[in-house]
This record gives C-alpha cells, structure tokens and sequence, in this order.
C-alpha cells in the first residue's frame, strides 16, 4: 500500500511539473535569428583572396604547379564561404559596377575555358600524328609533333587554371561583403 502511494505520488509530482515547465517554456522570448556569418568568415574570405592572388602572380611567373595549388586552396575556402553564409550572400544585392565585373570575368573565363580546350583537342592531335609518324619511322618529325603537343598540354593546362583564377574572382566579388 506505501508503495502505491509513493508511486501515485512521484506520478502528481511529474504530471504537476510537466505543464508548469512547458508553460515556462513558452513564456521565453524566442532566440534571435543566428547570423551565419561572423569574423572568422571575413578571415577566411581574406585569406582566399591572398591564395587568389598568390595563384595569379605564380601563373604569370610560370609556377603552374603552384598557381594550381593555391588556386585548389583558394576553392575550397570559397567552397565553405557558399556552404556557410550562402543565405547573407543572397540578401546583398550586387553594385552595377560589380554586376559589370561578374560579366567581364565570365567570359573571360569562358574564353579561357574554350581557348584550354582548343588546345587541349589540337595537342591530342598532334599526339596521335606523331605516334603515326613513329610508326612510319620518322623519329625526327615524331619527336618534333611530340613536343608541340606538350607545349600544348601545358599551355592549355594554364588556360584552364586561368578560368578557374577567373571564376574565383566572381566569389571574391560576391563576398566581398564579408570585410566591409
């Protein structure tokens, strides 16, 4: 019987504390709606835009592996920018001045793009012309078209890292909110 009434009673107590804590519950004032974007992103924006850079001066420099390097860092810290603060991205709107920028960086990167591309296709061709000229024992002209399709292959290499340097700017002008 004393168990029945401790059980009943451990029962009120639950049952009475249940609705008082929901009703304090309720009576909270709601959080306010948490910013996604913070100090720790205008950090990564700056540091993408250092890669950025970097990568453009190492390309011009002729430092391919390099540019291509800090141009796959530089990605992916953009890459979390767009994860992480797409939502205050949208609300800005850009300035005509940046919307004209956008449009001469895409299609400078579309350029760069169908130029690597070009390359890219005529390079393979020149390969499969020196494999038939090796066939055919003309070393000299095969080792020549041989290393035409590598300068090629290099050059449209650098062309695809131009467009993605290109394509890159846009982020740094569509976050550029983030340090203002």
């Amino acid at each position: 019987m004393r168990l029945y009434r401790n059980l009943l009673s451990v029962l009120v107590i639950f049952c009475l504390s249940g609705p008082v804590g929901l009703a304090l519950a309720q009576t909270q004032t709601p959080p306010p709606p948490k910013k996604n974007c913070g100090p720790d992103h205008a950090i990564l924006y700056k540091r993408a835009c250092a890669l950025l850079d970097t990568a453009e001066k190492k390309l011009k420099g002729r430092y391919v592996a390099e540019a291509k390097a800090q141009l796959k860092e530089a990605n992916s810290l953009f890459s979390i920018l767009v994860k992480e603060c797409g939502q205050d991205q949208r609300q800005r709107l850009l300035t005509d001045k940046e919307v004209q920028q956008e449009a001469v960086n895409k299609k400078l990167a579309a350029d760069a793009l169908a130029q690597s591309e070009r390359l890219m296709q005529s390079a393979a061709a020149k390969e499969k012309k020196s494999q038939e000229a090796e066939n055919q024992g003309k070393k000299e002209e095969s080792v020549s078209l041989q290393r035409q399709a590598k300068g090629e292959y290099e050059l449209a290499h650098t062309q695809s890292i131009k467009a993605g340097i290109y394509s890159l700017r846009n982020q740094q002008l569509i976050f550029r909110f983030l340090v203002r």
